[in-house]
């Protein structure tokens, strides 16, 4: 019997109270996903979907005080920093457990703003036409295999309205957690930054490790207005059994500008492509991109830049590293349309491969349509440099720390677009990940 079925479905939209549209939109989407194939590029994907869990809930409400949540979960939270990260730094906060948000608060002074920031279940209930208004316009739930997948089963995610003319002095985060083996996490996330008005938003994931496969397939929409700013920070740290398929698109207006900086450790295999469509005039999309694959690890990462408006410009700047017989590979698309006079996008891929089991690829796609407009690729491929090793070796350093000085030069670019707090535990990461063997 196939796991995933119209019954399951329903099942799903009851437990939510969900509307009768949405429904719709999840049986829609079901059908689609049965008739897709799966992809025909990238790393072979071999999941079993009648193993996955699709749905589970953790707690009967959402929080707005950790002494509510469940001690397991608060202590999960707090180990991983959520918590103090909270207390710090950030506005407001969104945390999600399995399938379900658990907890979600915000700062009185941003919540004066008029800013809607809300787990995206509750947003539907609340704001019904604003949500319609940007549900599924720019990913469109028959795009491929796993956007149709999270069209059947989404739950969780993020909606966040940013009124115009407003700007915020700390970031909104959300947080997901992956708990429990054969777990599938489907969240939906929409962000609107309303004309004049800027917004830092930070993922952060995680999992455990279990033996068996895990599926995280997250849908993205992100609308810039004009001449308005987003910044959307990912560090994605998967376990080795999670498959990470998620598809994040922005579209700009006129003087706007959209920002993805996109750490990929961990996963079995990530595939992720960060979407500018430049659609206004003098619009700008940047996206940087770390992916770290080690010994049975995938990362196929990139970023596609769509130019339509005059004057647009997009950068991509990609850093992976491959360790241990890992994969580490840029996929990109830039497109300049016909109409995007004066446009300009520059690329920069750079790959690090740390001994002679390890591989990387960069697969680009660059097209121009006017002789108006420039698009600058350049890739490099690199192994550790012998001299600087010897030279910093020769200063005291062993092997490991020497290599470690090196790996965080190589990084630069991220680490100087990361928070304080994000940049130290990026390093924790790597230092973590990385493994010196022999056959450099």
């Amino acid at each position: 019997m196939n796991k995933l079925n119209e019954r399951l479905i329903r099942e799903i939209s009851m437990i939510k109270q969900e509307p009768e549209w949405v429904r719709d939109f999840r049986l829609k989407s079901l059908e689609a996903f049965h008739e897709l194939e799966m992809p025909d590029f990238g790393p072979k994907i071999k999941i079993n979907f009648n193993k996955i869990n699709y749905y589970k809930k953790a707690t009967e409400k959402i929080a707005e005080n950790w002494d509510e949540v469940s001690d397991n979960i608060e202590e999960t939270f707090d180990n991983i920093g959520v918590i103090k990260a909270e207390k710090e730094y950030l506005g407001g906060i969104s945390a999600q457990y399995e399938s379900e948000v658990v907890y979600h608060n915000m700062l009185d002074y941003i919540k004066d703003k008029g800013i809607i920031f809300l787990d995206t279940d509750t947003a539907i209930k609340k704001y019904p036409e604003l949500f319609k208004k940007y549900f599924n316009k720019l990913v469109n739930y028959k795009e491929n295999k796993f956007t149709a997948l999270n069209g059947a089963v989404f739950s969780g995610g993020t909606f966040i309205y940013i009124p115009k003319n407003t700007k915020l002095d700390r970031p909104l985060q959300s947080y997901f957690r992956i708990n429990t083996k054969n777990m599938g996490q489907f969240e939906r996330t929409i962000i609107v930054v309303d004309d004049d008005s800027e917004l830092h938003y930070i993922e952060g994931c995680t999992a455990p490790i279990y033996s068996t496969d895990a599926l995280h397939a997250a849908v993205v929409e992100i609308y810039v207005g004009k001449n308005a700013k987003c910044r959307y920070t990912t560090i994605q740290n998967w376990s080795e059994d999670v498959y990470n398929l998620v598809t994040k698109r922005a579209i700009v207006e006129d003087g706007g500008m959209m920002e993805w900086i996109d750490g990929n450790v961990g996963s079995k295999v990530t595939m992720k492509y960060p979407a500018c469509i430049l659609k206004g005039n003098n619009s700008v999309g940047r996206c940087i991109t770390i992916g770290l694959a080690k010994k049975n690890q995938i990362q196929d990462t990139g970023a596609k830049m769509i130019h339509i408006g005059k004057n647009s410009k997009s950068e991509i700047i990609s850093k992976s590293i491959s360790n241990n017989g890992g994969e580490a590979n840029y996929r990109g698309t830039v497109e300049i349309k016909k109409g995007a006079e004066n446009s300009k996008s520059n690329i920069k891929c750079d790959s690090l491969i740390m001994d002679k089991y390890s591989k990387s690829d960069t697969i680009p796609r660059n097209t121009n349509k006017n002789n108006t407009s420039i698009i600058e690729h350049e890739a490099s491929v690199s192994k550790i440099d012998e001299d600087k090793l010897f030279y910093l070796m020769s200063r005291g350093l062993n092997e490991e720390k020497a290599t470690e000085l090196i790996l965080m030069g190589f990084i630069g670019d991220f680490r100087e677009e990361l928070p304080i707090e994000y940049a130290v535990e990026l390093n924790r990461l790597l230092k973590d990940n990385i493994t010196i063997v022999g056959g450099k």
